[in-house]
């Protein structure tokens, strides 16, 4: 796994990604595969995760406020 992260890495390096960029855009998609595994049930995707419903839950309505702005402004949109 090491070695596909650090190859991933590399990718981003190239393409001028900022470590903050980089690091929301991890968390992201983290916690949209968590929340699939978990069949969108929060409690059970927190407890995956190690961190508190109340938290994830903000996280997952900030996400989608995010997504909101985007689609209107025409950039696209995502699961979350």
């Amino acid at each position: 796994m090491r070695d596909r992260l650090e190859n991933l890495i590399e990718h981003m390096l190239d393409g001028k990604i900022m470590l903050a960029e980089a690091i929301s855009e991890f968390e992201r998609i983290y916690i949209e595969k968590a929340l699939e595994r978990n069949g969108d049930h929060l409690s059970n995707t927190a407890v995956a995760l190690g961190i508190h419903r109340n938290t994830l839950s903000k996280r997952v309505a900030d996400y989608r406020t995010d997504l909101k702005l985007n689609s209107h402004n025409g950039r696209g949109s995502r699961r979350l």
